[in-house]
């Protein structure tokens, strides 16, 4: 059974710390020279593919004594707060363009972009941190998937035109306000549990 609620705080967290992230905008670059759909369909399959993997990894952290988790989740997250904070602003990504625009050269190329960029991400230790700190695997892994592909969504068809009404900067502070808010909530439980 999946939980609207979880899957609603990991979708908002997951959503507002990948949208600065250099996905968005190598999506927009990948979306502004070949077929949206294409990109969109490596792009989603890469991006279902890192949510499996920490998933599984977070779900292995619940094995763990609850403070401990609790502990874990709460430093981790605080760590996030602090990279998203202190990070720099990024530029475009250079992205090769395939000879073949065709489907399997241009998901290919999204697929390969992202399963690379993507590895070890922030976005994907919180979703291990999120899956470890509600032991409800599929819920986790629904948000993180939709927040993912969103992000995903807008970069490729949109990314222009929201990055010109909403600064970058104060969508990476609401991310990183969020998780300092879920990184103190965790070590708060963690003591008093």
């Amino acid at each position: 059974m999946i939980s609207l609620t979880v899957t609603a705080v990991v979708f908002g967290v997951v959503f507002l710390a990948e949208l600065p992230d250099k996905t968005a905008l190598a999506g927009l670059v990948l979306g502004t020279r070949y077929r949206a759909s294409y990109v969109f369909a490596g792009v989603a399959a890469a991006f279902a593919l890192h949510v499996a993997l920490a998933v599984a990894a977070g779900s292995v952290l619940t094995l763990l004594p609850q403070q401990i988790v609790h502990a874990l989740t709460g430093v981790l997250f605080l760590g996030g707060a602090a990279m998203l904070l202190l990070k720099k602003d990024e530029g475009e990504e250079e992205v090769r363009k395939p000879e073949n625009q065709g489907f399997w050269k241009v998901s290919g190329a999204g697929f390969t972009l992202i399963l690379v960029a993507e590895f070890g991400d922030l976005t994907q230790i919180m979703t291990a941190n999120l899956a470890a700190r509600y032991d409800d695997p599929l819920s986790v892994a629904v948000g993180a998937v939709l927040a993912l592909w969103a992000v995903a969504g807008l970069g490729i068809v949109g990314g222009r035109a929201l990055m010109r009404r909403v600064p970058l900067r104060l969508i990476t502070q609401v991310a990183a306000v969020l998780m300092l808010g879920l990184g103190v909530w965790s070590l708060w439980e963690a003591v008093a549990g």
